[in-house]
């Protein structure tokens, strides 16, 4: 008896060993990829601007969190309006250790320069938010609301009042053309370096108004030098937390409701190299819904206005296939597509 007994228990033994190894083997094959090498995140843009500000809190967020064990390393490649930046992803085709975050600079690029790209020679992860942009004017302007400007830009008539942004043929041109179309208007377009530069020189009445994104005009905002009279999007923005002494960034209209019938919001996306694996896709989906939960990404999304749309997969796919008819048609309306 005691001869059996010892036989059932050493093939329990057996059997148990068999299964823990069949399970650590079941375990080994379906871990998940993570990056084995440190993971270069391009920014398409220079320093300081709202991309690479924005690519530097994610890099921050996920050594704060400890959410990825290799390190991430941001790379700003600017030349040729960012054509740089996407050239150097579609070209590390099958590299799962290259990402880069995407304006709407992804569409306008390489519609304005004729650079060989499109943003289906990369692998979209996520839409992490949408940018709003905002009509601005100086405090010290007559105008109290959007419809009371561009009546005034309308019957000072063509050419005469100055509208500036950031760069020639991107964001803030064609919003600016958008809104031409729509009011009848045509103003003056004056680009600068970046979102900060046009702040200051609507502060300084250098420019009669802006299209700037919140976080580019916040500070002259809660100051009292500028006054926002709409926002580009279908829904007013929800935070509701006091910015300047009397009004929330949901106090701002829509401009459909201020009587502009134009929108226009700016992605903020991330991509990887063209080729790589689902797996290796699903890394990075996984690895930006985890940054999303953290209390530092959503204060940044409030202090900076963001409309928090979070987008993977067909829907993201979809998202992007609209915005480049959108993109190219009022490209061609603007005379802005390369020869």
């Amino acid at each position: 008896m005691a001869h059996s007994k010892h036989l059932l228990r050493s093939s329990i033994t057996a059997l148990a060993a068999g299964l823990l190894m069949a399970a650590g083997w079941i375990n080994t094959a379906s871990a998940q990829w993570e990056p084995t090498k440190p993971v270069e995140f391009v920014v398409p843009a220079g320093t300081g601007g709202g991309a690479d500000q924005m690519a530097r809190l994610i890099q921050g967020i996920i050594v704060k969190h400890n959410l990825m064990k290799q390190s991430l390393v941001v790379v700003n490649k600017s030349g040729g309006a960012g054509a740089d930046g996407f050239l150097a992803v579609k070209e590390a085709k099958g590299d799962p250790h290259k990402i880069i975050i995407t304006l709407s600079n992804l569409f306008t690029t390489p519609m304005a320069t004729g650079v060989p790209f499109n943003w289906k020679d990369m692998t979209p992860v996520a839409m992490v938010a949408l940018d709003q942009f905002v009509l601005w004017v100086n405090a010290e302007a007559p105008y109290k609301t959007a419809k009371e400007y561009l009546e005034a830009v309308k019957a000072a008539g063509p050419n005469k009042m100055k509208m500036g942004g950031t760069g020639s043929k991107q964001e803030d041109q064609i919003l600016t053309v958008g809104i031409e179309k729509a009011t009848g208007t045509k103003f003056i377009y004056i680009p600068f370096k970046g979102g900060g530069e046009v702040a200051v020189q609507l502060v300084g009445k250098h420019l009669d108004s802006t299209v700037n994104n919140p976080a580019e005009a916040v500070a002259q905002w809660r100051a009292g030098k500028l006054r926002a009279l709409c926002v580009f999007d279908d829904e007013r923005m929800p935070y509701k937390a006091k910015v300047t002494d009397t009004q929330s960034w949901y106090d701002i209209p829509t401009c459909k409701d201020a009587g502009v019938p134009t929108d226009y919001v700016m992605l903020r996306g991330i991509f990887t190299s063209p080729g790589v694996t689902p797996e290796q896709q699903a890394y990075y989906v996984s690895l930006l819904r985890k940054v999303r939960e953290t209390p530092d990404w959503k204060e940044y999304m409030e202090k900076g206005a963001f409309n928090q749309t979070f987008m993977t997969g067909p829907d993201f796919v979809k998202w992007l296939n609209n915005a480049e008819q959108m993109h190219k048609t009022l490209m061609t309306e603007a005379g802005f597509m390369a020869k």
